[in-house]
């Protein structure tokens, strides 16, 4: 990728969620990502392609993994980034959501990405501001750039997304990931299977167009991906699991279960890892078998292909 290659201009105003997408909306954003791989491995890893647009991370949960990655892919790009923190900022002093949006709308920035506790507050604010906006993950809603690394990571390693057999296995019912990798793998023609205990399945499952199993062996009988899900203790209002060592016995991937997948399955998490609760050490760190640290490193990629194909649309003034 070069500063001087055709610009990409991704046709929606924002990236609130992976539904409403198609598949060449999401082969252009993954394309463009891939593009940018080798340059996040070289030396000089900046272009100049966002350079005079300000890009403001607010993010009203804690993260590690995803605002780093928008941060450097902000930089990356040449842009002006901002990290604001609920905890450090207006917020904290009782600030309205609506509130923050006026005041960061008169600010005028090109991009704002936003993480936030609550399903569809991220759409509230980009109802309410002028520039780009990008869902960093909301409530149990979505998160859609999670999604699209995870695809990126599956067409790397396996050469295509349609046709593939997808066990997304654990924390179901709490996961913003696995909604928009259901999603995301669903429009891109691949089987999507969720594997959980019926307690952490979403109520409506029936209706999401998925395959849906309570016995780990049967749901990742010949998987061409094992994709295991944080267990989200701090979402969880009451017990939805005995113990966390009963958990990891029936659900957690080990490779005793992992031996009815296909023999070159491929191993997957969003992260942060609970290991010993969603997945055994040996396993995750399985450099054959496992991408969990290339998924880290494509997230940069992914969000670059983001920032970049929406940071360059004009602003509503």
């Amino acid at each position: 990728m070069t500063a001087d290659s055709a610009p990409f201009i991704f046709p929606h105003r924002h990236l609130l969620s992976i539904e409403g997408l198609s598949p060449d909306d999401i082969t252009a954003l993954l394309d463009r990502a891939e593009g940018y791989i080798e340059q996040n491995r070289q030396g000089d890893k900046k272009q100049s392609l966002l350079r005079g647009r300000t890009i403001v991370n607010l993010f009203f949960e804690e993260s590690t993994r995803t605002r780093t990655s928008f941060e450097l892919a902000g930089k990356r790009l040449g842009g002006d980034t901002i990290n604001m923190a609920a905890q450090t900022s207006s917020i904290k002093k009782g600030e309205t959501l609506l509130d923050t949006a006026i005041t960061l709308n008169a600010m005028h920035p090109d991009v704002l990405v936003v993480r936030h506790s609550e399903s569809g507050a991220v759409q509230l604010l980009a109802e309410k501001v002028d520039c780009a906006v990008i869902n960093a993950g909301d409530g149990m809603h979505e998160h859609p750039t999670q999604a699209l690394l995870d695809a990126l990571t599956i067409r790397l390693r396996k050469g295509r997304l349609q046709g593939l057999t997808v066990a997304i296995c654990g924390d179901v019912a709490h996961s913003r990931v696995a909604r928009s990798n259901l999603l995301l793998l669903g429009t891109m023609g691949a089987r999507v299977r969720l594997v959980a205990p019926r307690t952490l399945l979403p109520a409506a499952v029936d209706r999401l167009g998925v395959e849906v199993y309570t016995d780990m062996e049967q749901g990742l009988k010949d998987a061409d991906i094992v994709m295991m899900l944080r267990l989200q203790l701090e979402r969880m209002q009451g017990s939805f699991v005995p113990s966390l060592r009963e958990y990891f016995h029936f659900f957690g991937l080990d490779y005793k279960k992992l031996a009815v997948a296909k023999p070159d399955a491929l191993i997957m998490h969003p992260g942060p890892m609970n290991r010993g609760v969603e997945i055994d050490t040996e396993v995750a760190d399985d450099i054959n078998r496992s991408a969990i640290r290339q998924q880290v490193e494509l997230g940069v990629a992914v969000r670059m292909a983001v920032l970049e194909g929406l940071g360059q649309q004009p602003r509503n003034n």
